[in-house]
């Protein structure tokens, strides 16, 4: 049953991969587009710091909708979630899922939502809470995950033990692209579990012939017939239980299993002669895999059934020189381990630009401590442990990065306060007499604009006289004012005179008002332009004034906090990684603890029947027979 869970979570895995939206095409926000690209890389720890960093800028700042992180805002706070769940943050990534699960969002976003919880819940191994989230999806459901959501209510359904309702919904997959290989083998398991045996066999026959060249479809394909095919074994069905072996792929994660059951469907059948060339291609294959161990017992074993006894003692006493190496190899693990050097070896990081940087442990020169890691690997509690470990030493690095980055960063502020400090109180004194001109000029200009709005409901046009006019008419009223004290008839013509000159101005003033005014507003116009460059400079002057003092200003305390902290948190990391270091390596002695043990029993057996072989042979020798 973990074996079956495993494979329902790998695709699982692989299914919410393929629903992934691509936003590449019209990607507005680079930051959120950054994260995505960390996630694809398999990075989720630099996504999620990339992504919550995003998102506590967005929700902090005023106006959010007018923030680029805004378009893609669901999308975020899903990929929140999913990043967690990636990292293994099973309560976060609940929550984060929850929090959008009880929003006043649209339907079809609550049932996307609930979805992803289910997905947490059922990987959780919390089937029943995966099933309550699952029943609160209703209505609309979005195209791209309506067969994931189904593919995880069938996967509920088997973990729970209700696998009559698991075929209901799995039959109603099977023409999923998405899940070609996955709903017809699921299939026949449920059907298996329900005890429709015959169904069931026929299911798998049909998910064990699918084409494809995916490798995931590929390998639930091999695992289909590998199946069927130790059923049909069981049933005494051997040559339906050949057939299926036969079509697993040679090369594929289920080849070894395949070729030593093949074999045993022959020897079953007691024919041995066929049965010697699957065990004869599987001996050649990896000495540390234990279906090549099993069958360095089997090939000679048949062998002996064919009275062919002195080809059976040289298999055998090869056999036991095999098991003997492999017992030193066990050891020599075991000393490795136990000397630190195989969590030395995990966390090299040359090793770990590929997906398959587990194998290539075993190709790296004087590691005995991985010669059966990937045997290892099988075990989906040491897999939990080892990944774990490695997360544990990838934040250990991070720390001390960031501890050796606070000397950086406090060397900076003191450059930075050495810079300013000292142009600083020069700038500012020049800054307060530019400052007090320009508030004087700013109120001209009010001045200004409220005696234009006033002469607007109660025309003065002498307000709109040029300098030489308001010069000459002040000098004209002076001049009427002398000559009114003046009297005789040559002073009555120059206040004619007089008069005259005041009219003639009165008259230009009143009869181009309408244009001066235009004209004034204009000036006006252009005045508060000039005015707006000149507040945007000022407020540039400012922001640059504060940002070169906030640029070194209080920061002591914050980075001293920082240091503190990251200080802490290396220290339980460190107690932590010592802690699972020592899990993945108690797990690891176990386990070769009982290939060690498998090993001396192959030993033993292998031991006794070269000796009896050896017997045989020289009877059938002695009697005229051929050995």
């Amino acid at each position: 049953m973990r074996r079956t869970r495993q494979l329902l979570s790998m695709a699982m895995a692989l299914t919410a991969v393929a629903a992934q939206p691509c936003v590449a095409a019209d990607l507005r926000d680079l930051y959120f587009g950054e994260a995505l690209y960390q996630a694809y890389q398999g990075q989720y720890f630099d996504a999620l710091e990339r992504l919550d960093a995003e998102l506590a800028q967005h929700h902090r700042i005023d106006e959010p909708e007018l923030d680029t992180l805004q378009y893609h805002i669901r999308q975020a706070d899903f990929s929140v979630g999913d990043f967690e769940l990636r990292y293994r943050m099973h309560l976060r990534a609940g929550r984060a899922i929850k929090a959008v699960l009880d929003a006043d969002v649209e339907l079809p976003v609550k049932n996307e939502a609930a979805y992803r919880l289910a997905r947490i819940e059922f990987q959780k191994d919390q089937p029943e809470d995966a099933l309550h989230a699952l029943e609160r999806i209703q209505g609309a459901v979005p195209d791209n995950i309506r067969d994931d959501i189904e593919f995880l209510r069938a996967n509920v359904y088997l973990a729970l033990g209700r696998p009559a309702d698991a075929v209901e919904v799995l039959r109603r997959l099977q023409g999923a692209e998405s899940l070609k290989g996955f709903a017809a083998y699921n299939l026949g398991i449920a059907l298996l579990q329900a005890g429709h045996s015959p169904e069931a066999l026929r299911q798998l026959e049909k998910a064990g012939q699918i084409d494809s060249r995916e490798t995931a479809t590929a390998a639930i394909r091999d695992k289909s017939n590998m199946v069927l095919g130790s059923v049909m074994l069981r049933s005494e069905d051997y040559a339906h239980a050949q057939s299926a072996f036969d079509r697993v792929r040679l090369e594929g994660p289920y080849s070894n299993r395949a070729l030593l059951s093949t074999g045993w469907a022959e020897a079953s059948a007691h024919d041995f002669q066929k049965a010697l060339v699957p065990w004869g291609m599987l001996i050649r294959r990896d000495p540390t895999d234990a279906a090549v161990q099993e069958a360095r017992l089997a090939l000679p074993f048949a062998y002996s059934k064919l009275r062919v006894y002195g080809r059976a003692a040289l298999l055998y006493g090869q056999a036991l020189d095999s098991f003997g190496k492999e017992l030193d190899k066990v050891d020599a693990s075991m000393r490795s381990i136990r000397a630190g050097n195989f969590l030395n070896a995990l966390v090299r990081e040359e090793i770990k630009q590929d997906n398959v940087w587990v194998v290539r442990l075993r190709t790296l020169p004087d590691t005995p401590e991985t010669f059966y890691l990937t045997e290892l690997m099988a075990s989906n509690d040491f897999q939990t442990a080892l990944q774990n470990y490695l997360d544990l030493e990838d934040l250990r690095r991070r720390l001390i990065a960031w501890q050796g980055g606070f000397d950086a960063f406090e060397d900076l502020i003191r450059l930075r306060r050495a810079n300013y400090e000292p142009l600083l109180p020069q700038v500012d004194a020049h800054f307060r007499e530019l400052d007090s001109q320009m508030h004087l000029r700013l109120e001209q200009r009010d001045l200004l604009q409220k005696r234009l709005q006033d002469i607007l409901t109660a025309p003065r046009p002498a307000l709109l006289a040029t300098a030489d006019e308001r010069v000459s008419l002040e000098r004209l009223r002076k001049i009427e004012t002398a000559l009114k004290h003046a009297s005789g008839p040559e002073f009555a013509a120059q206040q004619a005179r007089v008069q005259h000159l005041q009219g003639v101005l009165t008259w230009r003033l009143y009869t181009e008002y309408p244009e001066r005014l235009t004209q004034a507003h204009k000036n006006l116009h252009e005045l508060n332009a000039d005015v707006a460059v000149l507040q945007e400079q000022y407020t540039a002057y400012v922001r640059a004034r504060q940002a070169a003092v906030h640029s070194y200003a209080g920061y002591d305390q914050s980075i001293r906090g920082l240091r503190t902290h990251v200080g802490e948190a290396l220290e339980r990391v460190t107690t932590l990684l010592a802690r699972q270091g020592h899990v993945i390596e108690a797990v690891a002695i176990d386990e070769l603890n009982t290939r060690r043990q498998r090993l001396e029993a192959y030993q033993v057996q292998a031991r006794y029947a070269v000796a009896d072989s050896y017997d045989r042979a020289l009877k059938e020798r002695a009697t005229g027979g051929t050995p």
